[in-house]
């Protein structure tokens, strides 16, 4: 697991100069999360982003039976955040939990306006972030009302590859909206199916 600094996400999305990058990054909050530690709680209003510098996190719900639902999983280099709590100033639906030891780092909706003010490469940055976001939210509503198992699956693997080792199957399994079962089912499948190509 490598590590990347907030400063060093900023400097290759930005034109803005170092000393610049660092007077920013200094607003923000670093932050050790151990194991199983909570970021957000469902019910509690979402503050920050989270930009994951070492570490893993996940984004989860909890249905009425008790069950988790994971929305997506957050490695090294990527940002999480319940945007829609943050933004509408609502109770958060999710729950933000670290899966490892991570070190994150924790910026608010103010910074994101004042770097939007000051670069308008960071702007177009955000923008372009946001609605990626959304278009692999839609994908992942199509794929899980659409998709076979065995397609979410290597999806996941395309989206994920490095997580394979680090995450339980249980998660992988909610995380794809299949039993684990099913996801044990899919992963011999798919062995089974290289085995003949490669024989």
């Amino acid at each position: 697991m490598n590590r990347f600094p907030f400063a060093t996400y900023l400097t290759s999305n930005t034109d803005l100069d170092e000393t610049m990058i660092h007077e920013l990054v200094h607003q923000c909050m670093n932050k050790s999360v151990d194991k199983g530690a909570y970021l957000l709680r469902q019910g509690e209003t979402c503050e920050y982003s989270i930009f994951v510098e070492k570490g893993l996190l996940k984004q989860f719900a909890i249905d009425d039976q008790g069950k988790e639902h994971i929305l997506q999983f957050a490695p090294e280099n990527w940002i999480v955040s319940d945007r829609a709590s943050a933004y509408f100033n609502q109770p958060s639906e999710y729950f933000i939990q670290a899966i490892e030891d991570s070190n994150v780092v924790l910026f608010d909706e103010a910074f994101i306006l004042q770097l939007a003010k000051s670069n308008a490469s960071f702007l177009e940055f955000n923008h372009r972030q946001l609605h990626n976001h959304i278009r692999q939210l839609q994908r992942r509503i199509l794929q899980l009302q659409s998709a076979t198992a065995s397609e979410r699956y290597q999806h996941f693997v395309k989206v994920y590859p490095d997580l394979l080792l680090r995450v339980p199957l249980v998660q992988i399994a909610s995380y794809l909206g299949i039993t684990p079962e099913s996801l044990s089912r899919v992963r011999r499948e798919l062995a089974q199916q290289n085995r003949t190509i490669l024989s």
